[in-house]
């Protein structure tokens, strides 16, 4: 499934593979520091025409709003990871980054099992915080209704209900960097989630991983990077990742659905293009 853009110099019409974007990555960590241009540039010459940054805590969600705002294909978004909600947190800073439209989502937010500290006592109370305060914007003020990213790390049992009670839309919400196995699909699946997949899916270990991916519907689907961290394969070895490496997690998915890759990467973008209400430039 091709389509067609007009080169801008010539105003010729010409081919080009359907686009990606990465739903999830990270811009404002220090491996990227005066970088991004160039990132994105090398991102875009592999057909992933647009990326979000995702923020850790309300600071970042700042930091990243205006590195976002630097460029016409970055996004970002705004919320406290449960790794970092030990942090000082500013909930107006965090309200006043999500009324501008380059910030597209809310989050990312969660529950992380796998790692000790914070511990669970910590992490819970500032997601509980976070899903109320959400729900009150998003009746409050329509420029605050934005889908929520989910970081969510052996805890499906627990965060799912939490989300649940929120009263927030299941549709709005999409679980990052999925590594776990069909279970857990079925529940987030059952819940009402999207669902979006990096560079694990293309690890040759991650069996439970792609017994998942098969059972997810494509059209609840997106791809991320995650980078920094998780680059796939062929890539694995470079660090750190980067944006241009998602079309692989893309058409890793369709080896295991059996379908052709440009037609997964259409789909995929389209998805994210909905899903988060943005617009990629074409042809910059």
């Amino acid at each position: 499934m091709k389509g067609r853009v007009y080169d801008s110099r010539t105003r010729t019409p010409r081919v080009y593979a359907p686009r990606v974007v990465d739903t999830h990555c990270h811009l404002t960590f220090p491996e990227y520091e005066g970088r991004v241009g160039e990132i994105l540039a090398a991102a875009r010459s592999q057909g992933v025409v647009g990326a979000i940054t995702i923020s850790t805590t309300t600071s970042d969600a700042v930091r990243a709003l205006a590195l976002a705002k630097q460029h016409a294909n970055l996004w970002s978004s705004a919320g406290v990871h449960p790794l970092y909600s030990d942090r000082p947190t500013d909930w107006a800073e965090m309200r006043a980054t999500g009324l501008d439209p380059k910030c597209v989502a809310w989050g990312e937010l969660g529950l992380d099992r796998h790692h000790t500290e914070p511990p669970e006592h910590v992490q819970r109370p500032l997601l509980e915080a976070q899903l109320e305060m959400l729900a009150r914007w998003h009746r409050e003020d329509p420029r605050l209704d934005k889908p929520i990213v989910v970081h969510c790390r052996e805890a499906f049992d627990e965060l799912i209900p939490l989300l649940a009670a929120s009263g927030l839309p299941p549709e709005r919400f999409v679980f990052h960097c999925f590594t776990a196995g069909p279970r857990e699909m079925r529940l987030l699946l059952d819940f009402g989630a999207s669902v979006s997949f990096t560079g694990v899916v293309t690890f040759r270990t991650a069996r439970e991983t792609h017994e998942a991916a098969r059972i997810a519907p494509i059209e609840r689907v997106m791809v991320e990077t995650d980078a920094p961290f998780l680059t796939p394969e062929p890539y694995r070895t470079i660090r750190p990742n980067e944006p241009r490496f998602v079309v692989h997690v893309a058409d890793a998915l369709a080896a295991i659905w059996s379908r052709p890759p440009n037609e997964v990467r259409h789909a995929l973008f389209n998805n994210a293009r909905r899903f988060f209400a943005i617009d990629p430039v074409p042809d910059l």
